[in-house]
């Protein structure tokens, strides 16, 4: 883990950057080329996120929500899903766990932040600081998480209860993945 002064004048994150008052424009490093940006021209604002629910999964129209999966893919590159098993109250305290570690002072934070790319576990603001001209809009927290005994050692300690739930959340997803592709494949 790198070591940071609390008085340095880089900002590492983007979410401390823009949470001061100290900033009335996106810094230079934040903003790509027009040449460099997505073309967004065949994408309709008003398509809506395909839905699947697969409260049917395991039933005997199976088929139909892999068909639904599989075009979802084609169509979109990504879709969303309902009724996937894993409990709301693991979702919700996985959501909370994530505010509150973004919620937490600058210095502890940055406790797990590494401009390594290839740490399983780390804190950046974009995927490869060191050789990146443009960065990303965005800040985000790495975990590797297969298998949980791998990995959870280097998961933050902080907020107190963060391994327990990003645990419980990472086993509920692995099992809810498994059991999708566990179907599509019979």
């Amino acid at each position: 883990m790198l070591s940071f002064s609390t008085t340095s004048k880089i900002s590492l994150l983007v979410g401390d950057l823009v949470s001061t008052d100290k900033i009335d424009h996106v810094p230079s490093n934040y903003i790509r080329a027009v040449s460099e940006r997505p073309n967004l021209k065949n994408v309709s604002h008003n398509d809506s996120i395909p839905i699947i629910d697969l409260t049917d999964l395991h039933m005997p129209n199976w088929a139909h929500v892999v068909k639904q999966i599989g075009q979802a893919c084609q169509d979109h590159g990504f879709f969303q899903v309902k009724n996937h098993g894993v409990p709301k109250s693991i979702v919700s305290n996985m959501k909370q766990i994530a505010k509150d570690f973004f919620s937490l002072p600058k210095e502890e934070r940055l406790k797990t932040y590494l401009d390594d790319p290839k740490k399983t576990t780390r804190l950046s603001t974009s995927f490869n600081i060191r050789t990146e001209k443009v960065a990303n809009w965005r800040d985000y927290l790495r975990l590797h998480c297969y298998p949980i005994q791998d990995y959870i050692h280097e998961w933050p300690t902080n907020p107190e209860s963060f391994r327990d739930h990003v645990a419980q959340y990472c086993t509920s997803a692995r099992e809810f993945c498994r059991k999708v592709v566990y179907t599509s494949n019979n």
